[in-house]
């Protein structure tokens, strides 16, 4: 089912008002690491061989820069250049370097609804990646809101060659590679940041980092508990500046047999929100975080 085009999600750009009140709680409590600094910004990488998944720039309030997507050619930058701009984006930034760290060659564009993605290809990667207990080792999927999912979708399809993977009644799952879902699209009244997932090496990596940002703190909003589509354990929870994150771990790998659900393949019974059927519904903070960070509207720089 993978995408042509676009071969993995790399990174998401959050602007925050402290950044280095943010990159504590993603290096001491979150367990990321600084990968790397740069004009006011702060890097963080996982144990994979992804240069950064996360990167904090500084602004007077929290909102989403961009997602970055990695490309699996340069000719694939051609191509989704043009394809984008064919299905109603922006190019916001032609084929050029990539300054910022992590480097590579990129281009970045903006869907009709305001969504910022950039796409790079032959970016940095770490040498040493590697798996450790409790640490996330990259980026599982972003969800992101849209208060028009059909149009959305067709804007990822076009334009990256993305693939549904599922839908349900309240979200539709876009393929890129062998991961279920790399990107989904919540169907809303809104275009906001719906959350962040981080991949974990096992689900006790899940268990104990819920137990270890509860310490910290921070409750556990939604879980734990393991998903339909997707299949994979979570913990969710509202970060800094009211960024919603989440912890998972086994996400099901599919290839071109696996048989795109619909929303009647995906009902659960009365009670019942997810495969254990122990979690309880997103706590009403959760879900108003969820519709909070929203994309920069300024012009992108």
């Amino acid at each position: 089912m993978s995408s042509p085009w676009i071969e993995a999600l790399r990174s998401v750009a959050l602007i925050v008002p402290d950044v280095e009140a943010a990159t504590r709680f993603y290096t001491d409590i979150w367990h990321l690491d600084i990968a790397a600094r740069a004009d006011g910004a702060v890097y963080l990488r996982g144990t994979g061989s992804d240069h950064h998944l996360l990167s904090l720039h500084p602004g007077p309030r929290a909102a989403l820069r961009t997602v970055t997507l990695r490309a699996r050619s340069a000719q694939a930058l051609d191509e989704i250049a043009q394809a984008a701009v064919e299905a109603g984006g922006t190019l916001i930034s032609p084929i050029a370097q990539v300054s910022e760290p992590g480097g590579g060659v990129g281009l970045t564009v903006r869907d009709p609804d305001g969504r910022i993605f950039q796409v790079v290809h032959g970016d940095a990667c770490h040498a040493d990646a590697h798996e450790a207990p409790d640490r996330p080792i990259r980026l599982a999927h972003v969800v992101l809101n849209a208060h028009e999912l059909p149009a959305a979708q067709a804007f990822l399809e076009s334009a990256f060659k993305f693939r549904l993977a599922d839908r349900t009644r309240i979200m539709a799952f876009m393929n890129c590679d062998r991961d279920h879902h790399s990107l989904a699209l919540g169907d809303t009244d809104n275009d906001a940041l719906n959350h962040i997932a981080f991949l974990m090496p096992d689900v006790d990596s899940v268990m104990r980092g819920g137990g270890r940002m509860r310490d910290a703190g921070y409750s556990i909003d939604w879980g734990p508990g393991r998903h339909g589509p997707g299949n994979n354990a979570f913990n969710y929870f509202v970060g800094p500046d009211g960024v919603v994150i989440e912890y998972t771990a086994e996400v099901e790998q599919i290839d071109s047999t696996y048989k795109v659900g619909g929303p009647e393949d995906w009902v659960w019974p009365p009670g019942r929100i997810d495969q254990w059927g122990i979690s309880q519904p997103p706590s009403a903070r959760l879900k108003e975080a969820q519709r909070a960070i929203e994309f920069i509207k300024e012009n992108f720089q």
